[in-house]
């Protein structure tokens, strides 16, 4: 990781270094990367979600770019629709859910970085969700029991 962010674009359907990831089932491209931010859009489709969590050490949040997500903010349902902006301060208990007919397209970022990039590169292809959430409190993401996602 540099400490510096670097300048450029990175083309629309694409990471960083043509790198494409496989999370849980979702496509996630790294759009950029540096010590005090890491930025992914995502691809969610109908039925795929990402399960209530804690970011303990960073802020996060998700610019819905397409479609609509359903989240679990702090033990709240609420909508992100697109062109929405949804804010998760460090340590609180979020979740995201595409519940709609359509996919969804989202921009996420972290700040600052911590370790989320080098959690991704770990869980690339992973199917074992025991052993998700063992690598992810690994890297100071913490999911919480699943009945937070009721």
């Amino acid at each position: 990781m540099t400490n510096k962010l670097e300048g450029g674009i990175t083309p629309n359907g694409e990471g960083f270094d043509g790198v494409e990831l496989n999370i849980l089932g979702q496509t996630y491209y790294p759009k950029a990367w540096c010590e005090s931010t890491f930025a992914f859009e995502t691809n969610s489709m109908p039925g795929q979600f990402v399960p209530v969590h804690i970011h303990p050490t960073q802020d996060e949040f998700i610019l819905v770019q397409e479609g609509e997500l359903d989240l679990k903010l702090d033990g709240k349902w609420t909508k992100a629709r697109a062109g929405d902006l949804v804010r998760m301060p460090m340590g609180v208990p979020h979740g995201y859910f595409n519940k709609s007919e359509s996919p969804c397209r989202a921009l996420f970022w972290v700040s600052p970085a911590g370790k989320l990039k080098e959690l991704f590169d770990e869980l690339h292809e992973m199917t074992d969700v025991e052993a998700v959430v063992r690598v992810s409190a690994e890297h100071d993401v913490d999911f919480l029991p699943p009945e937070a996602n009721d």
